[in-house]
């Protein structure tokens, strides 16, 4: 077998499997709020998001084309490949995008172990930026620097993810404040039942714009690989196969439930109600939409919890656990560069071991890895019959065991 194309095989599987971990990691930003109202039992919440999770993936193409382009400069000035970028057939390109899905799909396993909405997102760019950067140099990485439009790693990554959780919690608390006005004097039952079913309606839209901006991340890591093994040269495009593979592969992953992260968002950030959880999907569904539309690939894991938090700043005595919130402040915060730092580690592995050997040393760790983490995960598992159980009942039993 051409050794070029063996490291493609190992890319493209790689990718979807990192596909897989965002929707299962993912599953929580748009039932969670339905999960914890009672709105959809837990395993219809997971089915119905993932039909939506695999149609929403053949909507748009926009975030694909910016994470083939924007990320990983592989063009110079006159628009030819950079020197050095298709070396070996492209096998040195390849290993940089090999090394980058590592990274994320280990940060997306490590938050998901510990129940940590994080953005798969972020973490999939740290990886990247961390093995491009090792292998190219800072000039590597497409910073968007001194462009005249919003691009790069800084315009379409970088900002987004700075403006967005505001402009969610600001969103989600003012629509929170305006359900609770309109309906003020309706009975409490009659709102809740009305409510939960307009949940559904609104977490349906969330499953579906996170399959059309998600889903398309790892279409345009594909299409990079392709284009670095030589299978591919449009890069206004997506091949229909890959689209069609990543539907797949992220629809399995949702399906699968990512119970550790829907019980954080759903029970340990904020006691959610009816109205609190269709204030909070409405706020992620038009930003994440919006966002698609624009070609921005943005954390739908920032949008949604922020979202979450800003309908309970919007609920009068609506409580906060401002300490997990804290917790999933300093995982966003770390995401990029712990991503970052595993990538360019693996690249650096591969790299010295070289050609074909060096990737499948990199991805026999990964599988390793990952294997270790869901043993450990087995432990204490987190599944659709407990998800829903009271937040601080399970913290009081968690500390009373530790101290026993």
């Amino acid at each position: 077998m051409d050794v070029t194309f063996l490291v493609l095989v190992l890319v493209v599987v790689t990718a979807l499997a990192f596909d897989f971990t965002n929707g299962f990691h993912d599953t929580a930003n748009a039932m969670a709020t339905s999960i914890a109202t009672g709105a959809l039992k837990p395993k219809i919440a997971v089915t119905l998001s993932a039909v939506l999770n695999l149609i929403g993936a053949f909507l748009s193409v926009q975030v694909a084309l910016t994470v083939t382009n924007d990320v990983i400069d592989i063009q110079d000035a006159s628009g030819a490949p950079r020197a050095g970028m298709l070396a070996d057939g492209g096998e040195f390109l390849l290993l940089i995008v090999l090394a980058g899905l590592v990274g994320g799909i280990v940060w997306n396993l490590l938050t998901w172990l510990f129940g940590l909405p994080s953005s798969s997102s972020h973490a999939l760019f740290g990886g990247l930026i961390g093995s491009g950067m090792v292998a190219l140099g800072v000039d590597g990485v497409n910073w968007g620097l001194g462009e005249p439009r919003l691009s790069g790693v800084i315009g379409k990554v970088i900002l987004p993810a700075l403006l967005s959780p505001a402009i969610a919690i600001l969103v989600a608390m003012c629509g929170t404040w305006l359900i609770y006005r309109i309906t003020d004097g309706i009975g409490e039952r009659f709102r809740a039942s009305g409510f939960r079913w307009g949940q559904i309606g609104t977490a349906s839209l969330v499953s579906l714009a996170h399959g059309t901006n998600d889903a398309q991340k790892t279409m345009g890591i594909i299409t990079l690989a392709l284009i670095a093994a030589g299978e591919w040269s449009d890069t206004a495009s997506v091949p229909f196969w890959v689209r069609a593979a990543c539907a797949i592969a992220i629809a399995l992953g949702t399906y699968s439930g990512g119970w550790r992260v829907i019980r954080t968002l759903g029970k340990g950030l904020v006691e959610i109600s009816p109205p609190q959880g269709m204030a909070a999907e409405s706020a992620s569904a038009a930003l994440i939409l919006t966002g698609s539309h624009l070609g921005f690939p943005l954390s739908t894991t920032h949008v949604a919890t922020s979202s979450i938090m800003g309908s309970g700043l919007g609920m009068r005595g609506a409580q906060v656990r401002w300490g997990v919130a804290g917790r999933m402040f300093l995982a966003w915060l770390i995401t990029l560069p712990s991503a970052a730092c595993v990538g360019a580690l693996t690249f650096v592995i591969g790299h010295a071991i070289g050609g074909s050997t060096g990737a499948l040393v990199i991805f026999a760790v990964l599988v390793v890895v990952s294997g270790l983490v869901v043993h450990h995960a087995s432990k204490k598992p987190v599944h659709a019959g407990n998800v829903n159980d009271s937040w601080d009942g399970q913290e009081a039993a968690a500390s009373a065991s530790s101290n026993s």
